[in-house]
């Protein structure tokens, strides 16, 4: 019989079992943990059980949204339950749950005006519980290093404005807390960054959500789920994601802990669904969505009149498989009898609607939706998308990302390209009109979706011409992932679609055939050479500043002190200081030195043991270098 998957857990309720072992069973934790997965099996009653020996039996029964949400869903059988190393490294070895998100896969219909649809990549926020006593005591505070905010945006006004709400003291002191966690976290590396830190960083995460910290707290669970990918050696996990996330949660909690952080600092926890009146909306694409933890469907982005951009979304627990079928489910909308295929090619007349304010529609009980006929690409509101600069598209995101304090999902961006080749793992093409070249790579590697097949039959034309939508990647040079693509109206060697595709393929969904290309070759000019695409990002030496953050993060502060030593540290800080980026360097060495400081006294003994220092000093460089590779990448695009 195969292993049943173990259901999300909340991670509080992980939290809570883990802190009520004592020190003698967290030692066994991460060991008890290993080989859970494999155990676990399906109950006649729908719960699950993992055995662990003769006497031991855990079984977890997750309530009506699939995940473990109260303490009472997880039991074993030993005698020292619960508190008991059998259940907690159950619940160890099942994934983090999003409750958010189950939350509004459970809601088909909520009120007007409070829907809770779910979004294309969950957020992280986790179940509403008690405070833990310790997290809302008035200890003092131990000094953290403080954020300046971000400047305005430009064109923004500045003046005569309401000054942002201060965090208050329950919200700083969270912030304080989660600062520790993620520090000690940092210190320890993903080499002992086992389940008992792990559970630490849940606590904070947890304590954070209950003083309004939403922002913060999803942030602490990316940085957990990270260091539990990193352990098991996870095939699509990147050291440098991890990285990312410990940079996003340290610069955020400082932030807040300053107490200089803006009201947007804060973050929401649900999406406040407002009024949104009569609607026209027109498909542009779908868009399949997979999140880490385990749930799979389908965004389908559409825009307004006035180019206002809309998404409608169905996310559900369920992986890859949710993901393909999702497709060309129906769109639960106010009683549209669209499916989502139909409504990337079609649009809607909505009554009532409901609207968050990022733009996802709600499906509340007084929307109604009638199907109206869609637009082609090349018509308005539609055509707006393919009509703009390329680069300066590119910097408006980055800049968003700088000010927002973190990094969001880039905006839709189209343009026209000509395809050079294939080189590696994606595809050349130059911009249409003496652009730049750009990499498309794969929205969803995943090869259980056509978005890689797609890519390759496409590089198997060169010269041919297309219109892409897509998604920049904001931490790659000059890299787009398209979503959809379609023909290039009035140009002889592009697509051949079929009518009833309204003139795009929607890669994560249509599979492109031979049909669908011109034949012959293109008969145009000499096309860029493939391996010509330049990379200001491989070129810099800033690729050792990232080496020793990583390095950091995988062994911890004690394997930076030793990149810091003898002629590593003159290898890692020479190439900066020639190629002219000494910030970089002046900051790596301070990083480097306080890794390596560990006072002692006279007998031997630690006389500061806070992780405190060092996670500033990473944080330092960190927040540098990513200043550093956003320059590099905007200019890429130009």
């Amino acid at each position: 019989m195969s292993p049943e998957p173990l259901p999300p857990v909340a991670p509080d309720v992980l939290a809570d079992a883990v802190e009520q072992l004592s020190a003698r069973l967290r030692k066994k934790l991460d060991a008890a943990i290993e080989g859970c997965a494999e155990r676990a099996v399906r109950a006649a009653d729908g719960s699950l059980d993992v055995r662990f020996g003769e006497d031991a039996l855990v079984t977890l029964r997750p309530g009506p949204s699939g995940a473990v949400t109260e303490a009472e869903q997880a039991v074993c059988t030993c005698l020292l339950a619960p508190r008991c190393l059998h259940r907690a490294a159950a619940l160890g070895a099942a994934p983090i749950a999003d409750p958010e998100a189950e939350a509004g896969a459970g809601e088909a219909e909520t009120e007007a005006g409070a829907d809770a649809d779910p979004a294309p990549e969950p957020p992280e926020p986790i179940a509403d519980r008690p405070a833990p006593p310790r997290a809302d005591s008035a200890t003092p505070t131990p000094a953290v290093p403080a954020v300046p905010a971000p400047a305005p945006a430009p064109g923004q006004p500045s003046g005569n404005t309401a000054p942002p709400a201060a965090p208050t003291p329950a919200q700083v002191r969270a912030a304080t807390a989660l600062w520790e966690a993620a520090a000690e976290a940092l210190s320890a590396g993903v080499t002992a960054g086992g389940a008992v830190v792990q559970a630490e960083l849940l606590r904070a995460a947890h304590t954070a959500r209950l003083a309004g910290l939403p922002r913060a707290e999803a942030a602490a669970l990316r940085v957990v789920r990270g260091l539990r990918a990193a352990r098991e050696h996870g095939r699509g996990q990147r050291l440098g994601d991890l990285a990312d996330a410990f940079r996003d949660l340290l610069s955020g909690a400082a932030l807040l802990t300053s107490g200089a952080a803006g009201a947007g600092a804060a973050g929401t926890a649900r999406r406040a669904y407002g009024q949104g009146g009569s609607l026209r909306v027109y498909g542009l694409c779908r868009e399949p969505v997979l999140s880490a933890a385990g749930y799979g469907g389908v965004a389908t982005h559409l825009v307004g009149p006035d180019g206002s951009r809309y998404t409608i979304s169905d996310v559900r627990p369920g992986g890859p498989a949710r993901a393909r079928g999702a497709g060309s489910a129906s769109v639960a909308l106010g009683g549209a009898v669209l499916d989502h295929a139909g409504l990337a090619r079609g649009g809607l007349r909505i009554v009532g609607a409901t609207v968050s304010p990022d733009g996802r529609l709600g499906a509340g009980r007084g929307v109604n939706a009638t199907p109206l006929r869609g637009v082609d690409w090349s018509e308005e509101p539609a055509a707006a998308l393919f009509a703009g600069t390329v680069g300066e598209a590119v910097a408006a995101a980055l800049d968003a990302g700088a000010r927002e304090g973190d990094a969001p999902e880039a905006a839709l961006l189209g343009c026209d390209v000509e395809v050079a080749g294939a080189a590696g793992e994606y595809l050349v093409a130059r911009v249409a009109g003496g652009g730049p070249l750009l990499r498309l790579r794969p929205a969803h590697p995943h090869p259980e979706l056509p978005h890689a097949a797609n890519l390759r039959r496409i590089a198997e034309h060169p010269g041919l011409v297309l219109r892409v939508l897509g998604r920049p990647d904001l931490d790659r040079a000059a890299t787009l992932r398209p979503l959809a693509v379609g023909p290039v109206p009035g140009e002889p060697y592009t697509l051949r679609l079929p009518e009833e595709w309204l003139g795009r393929a929607d890669l994560g969904y249509d599979r492109l055939q031979g049909s669908h290309f011109p034949r012959g070759a293109a008969s145009g000019g000499p096309l860029a050479p493939v391996d010509a695409v330049p990379d200001p990002l491989a070129d810099a030496p800033l690729w050792r500043v990232r080496r020793l953050l990583e390095t950091g993060v995988a062994g911890g502060r004690r394997a930076v002190a030793e990149a810091g030593r003898g002629t590593d540290a003159a290898a890692l800080l020479a190439p900066l200081r020639r190629a002219g980026l000494g910030g970089a360097a002046q900051l790596a060495a301070a990083l480097t030195a306080e890794a390596d400081r560990r006072p002692r006294d006279a007998f031997g003994r630690l006389t500061d043991a806070s992780a405190d220092g060092y996670a500033r000093a990473w944080l330092a460089s960190a927040v540098h270098l990513a200043a550093a590779e956003r320059s590099l990448v905007a200019a890429s695009w130009s």
